[in-house]
């Protein structure tokens, strides 16, 4: 009898044994796998799925609107395009917007050019590469994706992604940031609220207009991110512009078209016109053209200038566009 308890005390200690080793093998195990998931995750792309990481530290932007989004997300960035429609030259140098928080980064400017240079992006040696948008940076990067690809994790946010909310999102989620969103997106409301309960908005509708270098007409169509943004605060964008100029065919952006002289009277007829001076001529100037001149709203002096970056606005772009309309429009007393 005391021989087999002392063969079942042995079989007990070995089963504890083994039990510990396959305890700490889970263990082991599980580490691995958590370690694997903190080091990676997968999101859907319009490549489609993408494993990127959990937590970039070296991220290349490929257009200069959307930079400014992984700094207001607080996100490192290595390296960046600076061109921002109306903002930037080909000389260079950081938007006004973001340059303090880019030069307190470190972050470099890529060169520029009609061709993107995969080149340098490599040199930059990114973790992660965010690029697409709207503009000629998006091209460059479409063609060059997968070169870009085999250098990082390239997550390009489509051009059909218009509205700066969307667009603040997409970055967010490439970057692992998205737990930063709802924070902006709140700060944004309450200006917003702030602004339209200060305002007194122009009587009638609002035609959107860009002026560019040069003599061609374009038209913001009412479903583009600025009239969105005016409407919000209570500026109503003519509905009917597309009808009014023949449903003509929209820009590859989708937020502008094309218009003819002669059909200007016709289009833009409204009550008030909302002139984006992107490098072309300022209001002024174009008032003083027979061709605009005769227009309702130039006729009776109710035509508002605005900067080239509210044109499509990134989450600071909008902010400031808040402060512009608040300070055009102020509700009087008394």
């Amino acid at each position: 009898m005391a021989g087999a308890g002392r063969r079942s005390r042995g079989l007990g200690a070995v089963l504890a044994a083994l039990l510990a080793a396959v305890v700490l093998a889970g263990c082991s195990s599980g580490e691995d796998a958590s370690s694997s998931e903190a080091g990676t995750r997968t999101i859907a792309t319009d490549k489609g799925q993408l494993e990127v990481p959990a937590a970039p530290q070296r991220i290349v932007v490929l257009s200069g609107g959307l930079a400014g989004y992984l700094y207001a997300l607080d996100a490192p960035v290595v390296a960046t395009d600076t061109r921002v429609l109306g903002v930037t030259n080909a000389g260079g140098g950081f938007p006004p917007s973001w340059a303090a928080a880019a030069q307190k980064q470190g972050t470099t400017e890529l060169p520029k050019g009609e061709q993107l240079s995969v080149e340098a992006v490599a040199a930059a040696k990114p973790d992660l590469i965010i690029g697409g948008g709207q503009g000629i940076t998006a091209v460059q990067a479409a063609q060059a994706y997968d070169r870009l690809a085999a250098i990082a994790p390239t997550v390009l946010v489509p051009r059909t992604v218009t509205a700066w909310q969307d667009q603040l999102r997409a970055v967010a989620d490439a970057a692992g940031r998205t737990d930063r969103v709802e924070p902006l997106l709140g700060n944004y409301r309450t200006k917003l609220d702030q602004v339209k309960a200060s305002i007194a908005p122009p009587a009638g509708e609002s035609t959107f207009v860009l002026s560019y270098p040069g003599d061609k007409i374009y038209v913001v169509p009412p479903t583009a991110a600025l009239p969105v943004l005016a409407k919000d605060v209570g500026i109503v964008p003519d509905p009917d512009v597309l009808t009014k100029a023949r449903n003509p065919r929209l820009a590859s952006t989708g937020d502008s078209f094309e218009l003819s002289a002669e059909l200007l009277p016709q289009v833009v007829d409204a009550p008030n016109v909302f002139v984006v001076n992107v490098n072309g001529k300022p209001a002024a100037e174009l008032a003083k053209d027979p061709v605009w001149a005769q227009l309702p709203a130039f006729r009776a002096g109710s035509v508002h200038e605005l900067p080239a970056t509210s044109y499509r606005p990134d989450y600071d772009a909008a902010l400031s566009t808040l402060d512009i309309l608040g300070q055009e429009f102020p509700k009087t007393t008394g």
